[in-house]
């Protein structure tokens, strides 16, 4: 198993591969990575933090993830960075289960997978 990236200085993303013929569910490759990429959530937390402190009152996902891309590129060089756009939905949902008084700031949708 890959080592767990646990900062972002010189940050290299754990991305997650599959063996051929055994496809994993989003909720099974979401785990995986952010057990691997616990900063990410970090990221998301301190992002959300900051916004709804400067007084916003919703917040969206697709822009978190959007800035902690614009972040990385523009703080580091070297290998491509891979956040993929399946796991906002579980981004969420861990931001409102850690910190329930921002469940009002996100639109949380049913999963229409597992």
């Amino acid at each position: 198993m890959a080592a767990v990236q646990d900062e972002i200085p010189g940050l290299v993303i754990h991305t997650v591969r599959q063996p051929d013929g055994q496809p994993a569910s989003i909720q099974a490759q979401f785990e995986t990575f952010h057990q691997l990429n616990p900063w990410v959530l970090r990221a998301l937390e301190a992002l959300t933090a900051d916004y709804l402190k400067r007084g916003a009152s919703r917040v969206g996902i697709g822009m978190l993830f959007e800035v902690l891309r614009w972040r990385y590129v523009t703080a580091t060089e070297g290998d491509e960075f891979r956040l993929n756009n399946n796991f906002r939905s579980r981004y969420v949902r861990l931001l409102i289960e850690r910190h329930p008084e921002w469940a009002r700031a996100f639109e949380v949708r049913s999963l229409r997978t597992e």
